[in-house]
């Protein structure tokens, strides 16, 4: 990489992911291997505001490849939509000697980054979200090790339910996207997995799916509700009352940020942290990093934002085949 920055900042925002140290660690250490200062920024964009920044180091990342969390940490900034704060974090940046940032989060940590880079502050996201929500990247870092805590609660919990003859309804997190459910409902087994993009049936996608189980003589059952569908203690009375079994709920909550970050999480944290420094130091700015068919590539922030992420059907049809 040829060096154009002298100073880059990097910092985390909005809710934390596993694999958001692995980022940091190969953000900073890209830099630093192409002769810049690299600037952590503590608590997102209101650190940034604060003047909370600090100079890292080599050793300032060393052994956190396999921690959970963040350890710049994180906050959300409602203030930052305000043209009054934003100028007063350009100045921060400036009066730091800050040329470049990389941010690191998901949809309104992008639109933090666009914000700035529109008004003269070169800016490259990275995406890292647990909700793989990011329409323009087909993975964020913190997915997978979601998906494999999801596992790991559920397989614990199965062992109950089958002891019990019980149905359990696990909500894990999802406010406006599946992607969550459906892998680990996949993964899982699980009888019926209920996510928002797709209008679920009380009748048809849990009562009939359950009875048609019961026929062959299956005891025990697991459902999967993302959060933002809603509604889990009514759904919990409603098999209770119908279905001729016993149901409990199981929120799984922030367990499912946690963790120390997969194999896949490790890799590609690690690859984009890098390409979001190349990208800094040719003096691009406006971009947000992404994953294509495990090719690395990069959008203008705002084309990035307004991309649709379809769901993926054929996916959820093929749970619905053969976890029954």
């Amino acid at each position: 990489m040829a060096n154009q920055m002298k100073t880059i900042g990097v910092l985390t925002s909005g809710g934390d992911a596993p694999g958001m140290n692995v980022a940091v660690r190969s953000v900073v250490r890209a830099g630093i291997a192409a002769g810049m200062r690299v600037l952590g920024v503590r608590r997102g964009y209101n650190g940034l505001v604060n003047g909370d920044i600090y100079e890292m180091t080599l050793r300032s990342v060393s052994d956190i490849i396999h921690r959970g969390g963040t350890i710049l940490y994180t906050a959300r900034c409602k203030k930052f939509k305000e043209e009054e704060t934003m100028q007063k974090a350009i100045a921060i940046c400036k009066e730091f000697g800050m040329d470049g940032l990389i941010t690191i989060g998901g949809d309104g940590t992008f639109r933090g980054a666009y914000d700035l880079s529109v008004r003269g502050f070169p800016c490259v996201g990275v995406p890292a979200t647990i909700d793989n929500d990011i329409s323009c990247s087909d993975y964020t870092i913190g997915y997978d090790t979601a998906v494999n805590t999801i596992i790991q609660m559920v397989d614990k919990i199965r062992d109950t339910s089958q002891s019990h003859e019980r149905c359990t309804v696990v909500e894990v997190m999802g406010r406006h996207a599946g992607w969550l459910a459906l892998d680990a409902g996949l993964a899982v087994g699980a009888t019926s997995i209920i996510v928002p993009e797709v209008q679920y049936n009380f009748e048809r996608d849990i009562l009939g799916r359950i009875h048609k189980s019961l026929q062959t003589g299956k005891k025990h059952f697991i459902i999967i509700l993302a959060e933002g569908v809603g509604g889990l203690d009514e759904l919990v009375e409603r098999i209770n009352n119908e279905a001729g079994i016993e149901a409990r709920s199981a929120v799984l909550v922030y367990v499912q940020r946690g963790g120390s970050p997969t194999g896949r999480d490790r890799i590609n944290a690690s690859i984009l942290g890098y390409k979001a420094v190349e990208l800094l130091n040719q003096g691009i700015g406006n971009r947000v990093v992404a994953m294509q068919k495990d090719i690395v590539v990069d959008y203008d922030i705002q084309e990035a934002l307004a991309m649709k992420k379809p769901f993926d059907v054929e996916r959820y049809n093929i749970a619905q085949e053969i976890n029954i």
